[in-house]
């Protein structure tokens, strides 16, 4: 088992280093590899968890793959024997864990959809009612689901920085109606098809979160798509509203990094063997669950 915390291909052209993606420029292309890191309320935590790029990137490749009826996204290849020459020394340590991606104007806004009422989207409801402006009915408790998914989305921050929640009329005035209107549009249109295929498996996917660029002029898929990371993963024979839910998703360690005390600023806490240990396992055990195979 080995984990990567950070790629060290030193001659290599590293152009960005994510919360957990190392980006790397090929001239046509980029090179996009998923390390172990972890991140939790926008923080990277000191420990990696073993394997978890290897999950991370197999399942946006899986999901790439569903979603292609719907929306173009941004893969080239993922087989490490097809990247430019500079790799091809790095092969072992790319297998599974990378994708060779086509060069798309990020738009600067990350699509949540909400299938579920929980997290942030919770605590927004407790306080008045409504979620990113949306109102919703009374009564509702924690892990109902939604009579409709919601399109909520948010500001993308840097690494370190805090994600912002936005009603539908910013993101309107970030990117023009027109975009807004696709971009919600191919949302929610994901979300359905994932959630309904997830929950023929034994999960909910209770929310979720997209990213987009435009290509040509043409709106595509972008970065990873329903993750552990970028989603709430929950047992659908454990789902009983009114309460927190049981995870397949890194929510396990937000638990006990809340529960720890820490005030969610950089440095993170280190975590204990054996959260790290479940975190790993609860990754493949979701990836096994969607595709039927081992990571």
């Amino acid at each position: 088992m080995v984990s990567i915390p950070k790629t060290k291909f030193n001659d290599l052209s590293l152009v960005r280093q994510g919360k957990v993606r190392d980006i790397f420029d090929t001239d046509d292309a980029l090179l996009m590899v998923t390390t172990d890191r972890l991140s939790a309320f926008d923080v990277v935590l000191p420990d990696v968890i073993p394997d978890k790029g290897k999950v991370l990137n197999q399942i946006s490749v899986f999901w790439f793959k569903q979603m292609e009826s719907i929306v173009k996204n941004h893969i080239i290849t993922t087989d490490p024997g097809d990247y430019p020459k500079e790799f091809q020394s790095y092969a072992d340590a790319l297998k599974k864990r990378s994708m060779l991606v086509k060069k798309a104007e990020p738009l600067i806004i990350e699509c949540i959809v909400r299938g579920y009422i929980s997290g942030s989207g919770w605590s927004s409801y407790q306080k008045d009612g409504h979620v990113c402006g949306i109102q919703l009915p009374k009564g509702l408790k924690e892990s109902d689901k939604l009579e409709t998914p919601l399109f909520t989305p948010s500001t993308k921050a840097e690494v370190g920085d805090h994600d912002i929640n936005i009603s539908y009329e910013e993101a309107v005035k970030i990117v023009g109606e027109k975009i807004a209107s696709k971009l919600k549009d191919l949302s929610l249109e994901i979300y359905k098809k994932g959630a309904e295929f997830a929950l023929t498996k034994g999960i909910i996917i209770a929310d979720t979160k997209f990213e987009f660029g435009l290509l040509d002029g043409e709106i595509i898929l972008i970065d990873e798509i329903l993750t552990p990371d970028s989603s709430r993963f929950w047992p659908a024979d454990d789902y009983e509203p009114g309460r927190g839910q049981n995870s397949f998703d890194k929510q396990y360690v937000r638990d006990w990094l809340i529960d720890s005390g820490w005030d969610k600023t950089s440095p993170g806490p280190k975590l204990p063997q054996d959260v790290i240990e479940t975190t790993s396992n609860t990754y493949k055990e979701i990836y096994k669950r969607l595709t039927g195979e081992n990571v």
